[in-house]
């Protein structure tokens, strides 16, 4: 052997052990418990903080690791070929192709990937510097990549989503939801639950709120005694207060303060400044995301807040609770109906309410109507039938035939929604 093929040699096998070396780095960071390392974190690891600090940026690392691992494999596939041709002549190539597979899949992926699932943490502490070094050799390269990709689907006529990374971990672990599901290996709530926690990025303000049309406030300005009934029939305790007009509003109205304020004037209503028991009203933007908004409802310490528009014109409210249902599913409690708006008929059909968000719907009949064009299934009918329908018209698409009900001017406030498996009722026996 020459010193070329020396060299050659050895190139070759360093290009082996760095595709070894990021195939045992992938298992090692996607194995990880991020409670064992946080946990490491908080006993003084810099490590530990380092591993911590790559998870946050799972998608970066993952496409990082998937371009060194391309470049590794193509040197060292070509390099094994000039070596075995210069040796072997022309049949060089199909052992170059023979071995070169061979190493790889046992050295370069199996062993190591073996090695790392043992002992994940382990391997992450060890290789979370060198992985951060990677990270910022390589991350323009990805970007560089990722931008010639969204380029090349444009001439095309396809686009990527948004600005979304091409190599998304959230959609990778919602695709290993996707066997569970029908296999039936996890309960139905258990799957919602997961399913509802990656959507939390996705969703925003917006699509969960109530609208300001379904929303109860009170006019600071009517008597104590009718702004204590009102809250009295109300099934929520924080009602917003406003004056002059509904835009206007001066605060929040809490069901224990004002109880409160009435043992305090020893049951004389009329003695009650409602309008002094108010409580400063918080403001949120419609377009923040849900996994945010979480956040902030845990660091202000408050479950409630009121949506605003681009412009600040008040959109709606959204709570804690809205939050939480996207992961759990509605929590009802004794003065709830079970799925509001949503009621099944015996003959298959379901009447439901225009404004029932299509998240709810899907989950109480378990169906799978999408919602990345509409929030309410009123909203779905108008954007699929491009108008607004009036009463007895009827509608085919996604798999059910939707039938108007009611309307309110330009409002569809019910529907009947019938499976196209069964024959919809005639519109003129509904109640």
């Amino acid at each position: 052997m020459t010193a070329a093929d020396w060299l050659a040699a050895l190139a070759l096998l360093i290009c082996l052990l760095v595709s070894g070396l990021l195939s045992l780095s992938e298992t090692a960071f996607n194995a990880s418990s991020r409670a064992r390392l946080t946990r490491l974190q908080k006993q003084g690891s810099g490590r530990a903080a380092h591993a911590l600090r790559l998870l946050d940026a799972r998608e970066r690392l993952i496409g990082s690791i998937l371009v060194g691992k391309t470049i590794a494999l193509i040197a060292a596939a070509s390099l094994a070929a000039g070596i075995l041709l210069a040796w072997f002549g022309d049949a060089g190539l199909l052992y170059a192709i023979v071995v070169t597979s061979l190493v790889v899949i046992v050295f370069a992926e199996l062993l190591p990937r073996t090695v790392a699932s043992q002992a994940p943490e382990e391997f992450a502490l060890r290789l979370a510097r060198p992985m951060q070094r990677m990270l910022r050799l390589l991350g323009p390269l990805l970007t560089g990549g990722e931008a010639l990709v969204r380029w090349t689907l444009r001439l095309f006529g396809r686009r990527a989503e948004g600005d979304r990374l091409l190599l998304s971990a959230d959609e990778d672990r919602r695709g290993h939801l996707e066997p569970v599901h029908r296999d039936n290996g996890v309960e139905k709530l258990d799957r919602e639950m997961l399913g509802g926690m990656l959507n939390l990025r996705d969703l925003t303000v917006s699509d969960v709120m109530v609208h300001r049309t379904e929303m109860l406030m009170i006019d600071a300005d009517d008597a104590p005694q009718e702004i204590v009934a009102a809250a009295l029939k109300a099934k929520f305790t924080r009602i917003p207060l406003w004056r002059g007009s509904t835009e206007n509003i001066i605060g929040i109205l809490h069901a224990k303060d004002l109880l409160r304020a009435i043992q305090n004037a020893g049951g004389d209503v009329s003695k009650l400044d409602v309008a002094a028991l108010t409580r400063p009203a918080w403001f949120v933007p419609d377009i923040r995301p849900l996994s945010e908004q979480l956040k902030a409802f845990r660091r202000r310490k408050t479950h409630f807040a009121l949506v605003v528009d681009e412009y600040g014109e008040m959109e709606g409210l959204v709570t804690l609770e809205d939050v939480l249902a996207e992961i759990v599913g509605d929590i009802a409690d004794e003065h709830d109906v079970p799925v509001p708006g949503v009621r099944p008929q015996p003959d298959g059909s379901v009447n439901v309410d225009g404004s029932v968000p299509i998240r709810d719907l899907n989950r109480a009949m378990n169906w799978n109507l999408p919602d990345a064009q509409a929030t309410t299934i009123a909203g779905l009918v108008i954007h699929e039938s491009r108008s607004i329908p009036d009463v007895g018209q009827f509608f085919t698409f996604h798999g059910f035939r939707y039938g108007v009900l009611r309307k309110e001017r330009n409002r569809i406030t019910a529907l009947r929604i019938t499976p196209l498996a069964r024959k919809a009722p005639p519109l003129a026996k509904t109640g």
